[in-house]
């Protein structure tokens, strides 16, 4: 009876996982190893407290977006347009689709990369075969469906928590390295930059957008769910549900990122290996505890994750630019129902090869596009704070004081971090 219990209690607790386990899982993208492991390789644990810092705020600010798309009923670019002028609105979205086709090339890249480590060859033209399967997977298979085989292929990062645990660490500074910012290396271009790209892989625009449609489409697939606004007496579940969802997602996510940054400084940093510069340099840091299949889980980890993200990249500014123009959206839609919608993931997808065929660097893009999602993320930031706080968008259901705080703090953050990394560019 007691094992019954406890079956059902834990039932209970998965079925309430959902947009912000899958958001979380996206979060750890090709883009967001790539960061993490730089970070690691380059600044040792002298960074470990960024991703300490980001857990509270990242999780506060996709609440922030969870919480408008469940209340509302609407997508987050429809809501911002009740705050700023369309034309605002338009430009955040361009800024939005134009981040999203750099990091959809920049993963692709790395994805095709990664191949290559596993047939010695051919890495531009697996990254297009990668950009065909992702297109057609999104186009003819719901979302849902192939996200739960997807999602055991990122189980690979936990190869990192293994690195983790079976090299020798110098505790003390994993501890300093946590608690404790070096003033001396903030004063330096490359650590600012690179503070703001750990941010702008963890607090990443796409992701607002993301984790806000799929609560819409949450409310539009169930008969029986309606906006929080329209059916108050459904708030008191769904709102626990949104911050368990979120806070454990944004919880797994953060963990499996310090475990990356944790794994590579013990590994490469120590071993003066400060610059990744291929993919096959960032595997390296998997071989204590992988050995000769250290290639194998670092590719199935990359390809794994990039198919898992792309589709949010892409359906991300899909959702952007659909709800700005008023027409259908959703990956649960066949492409014949949702002919913009699905224009703008393949226009996305597709300018993502092109970016591989510039021949850029996939290690270096990836860590650019993250600072670029950084930059941007900031005045996406205040709009959803002002949205969250007005009370004719959300009737009764504002955001709280915590949620409120820890919102404006997370964009103040982000803000501050952007502002001194161009402050020591222009200074040299």
């Amino acid at each position: 009876m007691v094992s019954l219990r406890r079956r059902i209690r834990s039932i209970a607790l998965f079925e309430q996982l959902g947009p912000g386990l899958v958001t979380g899982a996206a979060d750890d993208d090709p883009s967001g190893i790539a960061t993490y492991s730089q970070t690691g390789a380059k600044f040792g644990y002298g960074l470990l407290w960024t991703l300490i810092l980001t857990y509270p705020l990242m999780s506060a600010i996709q609440l922030v977006s969870a919480r408008i798309g469940r209340v509302t009923g609407k997508g987050l670019a429809q809501n911002m347009g009740a705050v700023i002028p369309r034309g605002a609105v338009t430009g955040l979205v361009i800024l939005l689709f134009v981040a999203n086709t750099i990091n959809i090339g920049a993963d692709l890249a790395a994805m095709g990369a990664s191949a290559e480590l596993l047939a010695g060859r051919g890495a531009h033209l697996f990254t297009i075969a990668f950009a065909v399967i992702s297109l057609l997977l999104q186009m003819f298979v719901p979302y849902k469906k192939y996200v739960r085989i997807l999602k055991w292929l990122t189980l690979v990062l936990l190869a990192y928590v293994a690195v983790v645990l079976v090299v020798k660490l110098d505790w003390a500074a994993v501890g300093r390295g946590l608690v404790l910012p070096d003033p001396a290396m903030l004063k330096s271009k490359d650590a600012l930059t690179t503070v703001v790209a750990v941010f702008g892989t963890t607090i990443s625009p796409y992701l607002f957008f993301w984790q806000t449609a799929q609560e819409v489409e949450e409310v539009e697939h169930d008969d029986a769910a309606k906006p929080l606004k329209e059916a108050p007496h459904q708030a008191r579940p769904q709102l626990r549900r949104l911050r368990f969802d979120t806070f454990f997602g944004m919880a797994v996510s953060n963990l499996i990122a310090l475990a990356i940054m944790i794994a590579t400084a013990a590994t490469l940093h120590a071993s003066g290996h400060r610059e990744i510069g291929t993919a096959a340099d960032a595997a390296k840091a998997l071989e204590p505890a992988a050995g000769k299949f250290a290639f194998l889980l670092f590719a199935l980890g990359i390809i794994g994750t990039g198919l898992l993200s792309v589709p949010v990249l892409a359906g991300s500014a899909a959702y952007a630019v659909g709800e700005t123009r008023g027409w259908t959206c959703g990956l649960d839609n066949k492409p014949w129902e949702a002919v913009g919608f699905y224009a703008v993931i393949g226009a996305a997808t597709l300018l993502g090869v092109g970016i591989d065929l510039l021949r850029i660097d996939p290690i270096q893009a990836l860590f650019w596009s993250a600072v670029i999602n950084g930059v941007i993320a900031v005045p996406m930031m205040v709009v959803m704070m002002v949205v969250v706080s007005r009370r004719d968008q959300m009737g009764r259901f504002i955001a709280g004081p915590a949620l409120k705080s820890f919102g404006w703090l997370a964009t103040a953050v982000m803000a501050a971090a952007t502002l001194a990394m161009f402050a020591a560019m222009a200074t040299g």
